[in-house]
């Protein structure tokens, strides 16, 4: 095992342009003017400042329901089949154990108790998710789910949404015991992998990897409300062997391929990041309207929030294709909220191809799966200080664990 520390400096990019076409109770948390409290759907905790939906997760405001629990990061190894687990500590990989076939995320529960490992078993009916014990780090009895390739909770806490994204459905199942409740089929959202909701916890919005668009959930009716397309920049298609040299597939669809979304911190501007546009489209969420466009690095993949919500962290993995070359061109950008510009972008020293992850809990770093290179990142945003640990095969949609917060909605913690 090795580690890597590097320093490098700033650089800063330009990040204007336009595409034509287009419960545990919070210490501090004050109480908000009725003319300006958001309405929420029923079940749903109450949003404590409306003019930043964020304000839940700042340092500190941890939930007591996460006494106990271990400063773990768990990195699912989406080849290996395996689970590396990291004390932050120490910079060290302190456990490996076996889950089900091709983990893709980790996801903390709605309730913050569970930290679910998702075990698509891509293109075979053997998927599960596999629950770890926050409070020991180890791992339960698996549950068969089928291709659960993500996984996120109603705002209300009341379903598990399991994005099966081979077969274009979501399944809404009990959050406990996953068994199946019923299921809504998305046929114009092929490869339907991320998501996040709406502040008053309506609607959702789903990327759809596979055809450049979006889908727009009710949350309610649990009905499909629409599809949007995203205008593209017209990045040629791609068609590669696959990685066992079978038959060939297409790694990049020439229509834009929107992977990671998050909802900005005063609900109203949506950020969608696109793996062939090399940034992220912006959206009005309540129209469904496709607003802009902002370049942040190539392979644009993973959003995350700052502590203070001022910031959206970007991961950049370094190439426009689902199976990428070691070493590449991945970075880190940092866009303020305020201006939606890219304030700095980080390269990877050496190159590399950072991921999904999450912000530490004091908010100083940001973890991050370097996917085609077997390791994570803990990157400092501030001045692109990187360290890497070398972890399983392929390493995925890692748990950067405990999270301040009220509740989760799942992915690798999008917490509110």
């Amino acid at each position: 095992m090795y580690l890597k520390k590097h320093r490098f400096a700033f650089m800063g990019i330009a990040a204007a342009g336009i595409l034509c076409g287009m419960f545990a109770h919070v210490p501090g948390a004050a109480a908000q003017p009725a003319a300006n409290a958001v309405v929420t759907v029923p079940g749903m905790p109450p949003v404590s400042d409306p003019g930043n939906l964020y304000s839940d997760i700042a340092v500190g405001h941890f939930s007591t329901a996460l006494n106990g629990h271990l400063a773990r990061i768990y990195v699912p190894n989406h080849t290996s089949g395996d689970v590396s687990v990291i004390d932050p500590t120490t910079l060290k990989v302190i456990d490996t154990y076996k889950v089900g076939s091709n983990p893709q995320h980790v996801v903390p529960s709605w309730d913050l108790q569970t930290l679910w490992v998702a075990n698509n078993a891509e293109g075979r009916s053997s998927g599960s998710l596999t629950p770890i014990d926050p409070k020991t780090g180890k791992p339960g009895t698996a549950i068969a789910v089928d291709d659960p390739y993500n996984m996120y909770f109603t705002p209300d806490g009341h379903y598990a949404i399991v994005v099966a994204e081979s077969r274009k459905r979501l399944d809404l199942r009990d959050p406990h015991t996953m068994q199946l409740i019923e299921s809504i089929s998305t046929p114009g959202c092929a490869g339907i992998n991320h998501a996040d909701f709406s502040i008053d916890g309506k609607y959702a919005i789903f990327t759809c990897e596979f055809n450049g668009s979006l889908a727009k959930l009710d949350l309610i009716s649990h009905k499909v409300l629409g599809y949007l397309k995203l205008s593209k920049r017209g990045v040629p298609k791609d068609v590669l062997p696959s990685p066992d040299g079978s038959a060939p597939q297409i790694c990049s669809s020439g229509s834009g391929m929107p992977q990671d979304i998050r909802i900005g911190p005063v609900g109203k501007t949506w950020y969608v990041a696109d793996m062939e546009a090399d940034g992220v489209f912006t959206l009005d969420g309540d129209s469904f309207v496709q607003t802009g466009f902002i370049p942040t690095g190539i392979g644009t993949h993973g959003l995350y929030p700052s502590r203070d919500g001022k910031k959206l962290y970007i991961a950049n993995r370094g190439s426009r294709i689902i199976h990428g070359k070691r070493h590449g061109p991945g970075s880190l950008a940092v866009l303020d909220f305020a201006t939606n510009k890219v304030e700095s972008v980080w390269p990877i020293p050496g190159g590399g191809s950072p991921d999904m992850g999450n912000v530490t809990a004091d908010g100083q770093y940001i973890w991050l799966s370097g996917r085609f290179d077997d390791v994570v990142y803990r990157i400092n945003p501030n001045n692109g200080e990187t360290i890497s640990i070398p972890v399983g095969k392929e390493p995925h949609g890692l748990a950067v664990w405990p999270q301040p917060g009220r509740y989760s909605l799942g992915h690798t913690g999008n917490m509110r």
